[in-house]
């Protein structure tokens, strides 16, 4: 008597498996031609960072560090880069870095100009504000599908899902920011005569980074924790470690590639807001 009646199946899976098989069968070649330009783009990046020396790559850590927020800081990420190292995860971590940024790269080029868009938009905001509510209340697996099935396994489906799941907070944080403005200093700007572009760039933006930089910070850290479930799907580094850990019930590598994974979100985290608080004090 509590069973829903099978008669008002809707069936919806069907209709979304059928516009699965429509896209790969029909328009497989514009798929082709994202999976290659992403991968490229992760090669590149992949091939610069394992260029630059271990040492050169702490040193940069510790100056960033330095400056944006004092020596001892600097001292603690390179203590915790060290420790990456001396665990044996350098090379993974390496890898964990170019998805990573290539998934925020990716990002912030598609999320600060839509929230710009949204921000000047108000029916634009009003379509994509659900969307950005479901995506953001979805959980991170469910976004391994469309991945899997647009792009099979591997590193540039890895990349996709991670840049989908990251993708809510720069658009929501640029439109806040940008809504956000002073109207009565954009009045002033408008009393030169400056064209929108003009207002845009010298007025808005300087205006609205702390913001922006704000969900620059989320977007990296929203890509950080996608690092072990995109594994499943054929990313490398330190997720792939924990995900053979967790298979052989591998105590010591669990231990060692996760606290990888935490020092390096910390360091991400700490430098990021840093750069933020920089623009805040610039205001």
């Amino acid at each position: 008597m509590n069973q829903f009646p099978d008669i008002y199946d809707l069936n919806a899976g069907d209709y979304v498996e059928d516009f699965v098989k429509w896209l790969t069968t029909d328009h497989m070649a514009v798929f082709d031609s994202i999976r290659d330009g992403i991968l490229a783009f992760l090669l590149r990046m992949q091939s610069i960072i394992s260029f630059i020396p271990w040492f050169v790559v702490i040193g940069l850590v510790f100056f960033a560090g330095w400056r944006l927020k004092g020596v001892k800081s600097g001292l603690f990420y390179t203590a915790m880069l060290l420790t990456i190292g001396f665990l044996g995860y350098w090379n993974d971590t390496l890898l964990t870095i170019s998805v990573v940024l290539t998934a925020v790269i990716i990002s912030l080029l598609i999320g600060i100009p839509f929230g710009i868009l949204s921000a000047n938009y108000k029916k634009m905001d009003n379509i994509v504000r659900p969307v950005l509510d479901a995506m953001q209340t979805m959980p991170s697996f469910v976004y391994l599908i469309p991945a899997i099935m647009l792009f099979g396994l591997g590193m540039v489906p890895a990349v996709f899902a991670t840049t989908i799941y990251a993708l809510p907070p720069v658009i929501r944080l640029t439109t806040l920011a940008i809504n956000s403005v002073s109207r009565d200093m954009i009045e002033a700007a408008e009393s030169f005569g400056p064209t929108a572009w003009q207002a845009l760039i010298k007025v808005e933006l300087p205006q609205a980074m702390p913001t922006i930089m704000a969900g620059v910070n989320q977007t990296t850290m929203m890509a950080m924790a996608m690092v072990v479930v995109s594994s499943m799907i054929g990313a490398k580094g330190l997720g792939y470690s924990v995900l053979i850990a967790i298979n052989r019930t591998d105590i010591a590598m669990g231990f060692e590639a996760g606290i990888s994974i935490v020092f390096l979100a910390i360091i991400i985290d700490r430098l990021t807001q840093s750069i933020g608080d920089r623009f805040k004090y610039e205001e």
